[in-house]
């Protein structure tokens, strides 16, 4: 991406050690048995904006008076369907995921851009968006629910650059190589 901002797009995940982002029903509540936003505090701190699915939204919200403490900055949530009752917190996007980057991207600053959601992480890996993918592996194995890519992704060589252990929980950190 030609864009002036010093921050990258990084691809944000918490996953299952067997390759899950959410459980069965898209549950995400196994995520805050093992870490909280002071595991990794400097991920925060570089975060300057977050571009969000629709779906992740809504499962976020549901958690949202049990977990409040996370500030990764302006929220964006790129979707086909605004909601009718408007979010104070958030700015719904209609439009291509480039535009949605774009946008997101120049509220973040010279910090970076977090995607969180599965189908909006596909479509930034898959048209070359991304410049980093961050992974806190947990402790728990979920047998089922919603894989770390999706069915059809195209092939993406990452290099690791990173890879640091909080208690249970090891972040690693890869380059998408361009």
């Amino acid at each position: 991406m030609t864009d002036a901002s010093t921050g990258k797009v990084v691809v944000n995940r918490v996953m299952s050690l067997d390759g899950f982002i959410a459980g069965p029903g898209h549950t995400m509540d196994w995520i805050f048995e093992h870490m909280t936003s002071a595991t990794f505090p400097e991920v925060m701190a570089a975060t300057g904006a977050m571009l969000i699915g629709r779906g992740t939204y809504e499962v976020g919200k549901r958690m949202s008076d049990e977990n409040t403490d996370y500030d990764g900055g302006a929220q964006f949530v790129l979707t086909h369907r605004p909601p009718d009752e408007p979010d104070p917190n958030v700015t719904f996007l209609t439009c291509d995921i480039e535009e949605a980057v774009a946008t997101a991207r120049r509220a973040a600053g010279d910090k970076n851009l977090e995607i969180l959601g599965a189908d909006v992480a596909a479509q930034c890996l898959q048209r070359g968006l991304v410049d980093e993918i961050l992974v806190y592996v947990l402790p728990v194995l979920l047998g089922d629910g919603v894989r770390f890519a999706p069915p059809g992704l195209d092939r993406i060589d990452l290099e690791p650059f990173s890879n640091v252990q909080s208690g249970g929980v090891t972040m690693l950190r890869f380059h998408v190589r361009k």
